[in-house]
């Protein structure tokens, strides 16, 4: 009984699942060029082909689909940046410069039209508080424990340069990082990437 209970609970869920992870994912595009407060229901709809009553259903509020917006694109961030660096460079100055790179190229090749969603969220919720506000905190400052948790494998293997700061270091690369994103974004400039490669090589010589 419970297993076809199980069965039969899977098979309702699915299509809801599958409408709510195609939903997210347009919502995060979208986000990037109009705005996280600028996503309508009805457009989400439109643009997803599920009914609008459905839309409202699989996330009860704005709020939430504002949520699940944010971690659909933290996902797709690690996805994109994390998981690649992590799965194909050592700990380290190695890895280090491999989360630069997945950064540097998820911006280049506009995974979001906007660029950075993370970037783009920071500049619009930055001073609004709320749990909206906090969850675009808690991603950015995951991000910035990453790189000083590299930069810190770095320093201990002595691949940076002698009296090397791994949190100053992870700041600077934070802010190339970020920095380079509203270039390119802002002035359509993709040459922007190129110098953000030779600034960071700079920053991990030894």
């Amino acid at each position: 009984m419970s297993q076809e209970k199980d069965h039969s609970t899977r098979r309702t869920r699915g299509p809801g699942d599958r409408a709510r992870a195609r939903i997210v994912v347009y919502a995060a595009e979208l986000a990037t060029v109009e705005g996280l407060d600028g996503l309508s229901i009805g457009r989400l709809a439109e643009a997803t082909g599920v009914p609008k009553s459905s839309v409202h259903a699989l996330f009860g509020s704005k709020e939430e689909l504002q949520l699940a917006t944010i971690n659909a694109a933290r996902d797709s961030f690690i996805a994109e940046v994390v998981t690649p660096a992590f799965a194909d460079a050592a700990p380290g100055r190695e890895r280090l410069l491999a989360l630069c790179e997945g950064y540097l190229s998820y911006v280049e090749r506009r995974v979001f039209p906007g660029g950075c969603f993370f970037v783009a969220m920071s500049a619009e919720f930055g001073a609004r508080p709320g749990p909206v506000h906090d969850e675009v905190a808690t991603a950015q400052q995951q991000w910035r424990d990453v790189l000083e948790s590299e930069a810190r494998s770095a320093a201990d293997r002595h691949e940076l340069a002698e009296g090397t700061d791994a949190a100053q270091l992870a700041f600077e690369l934070g802010v190339i990082l970020a920095g380079t994103n509203i270039v390119v974004v802002l002035h359509d400039d993709n040459g922007a990437i190129d110098q953000a490669r030779t600034a960071i090589r700079w920053r991990l010589a030894t």
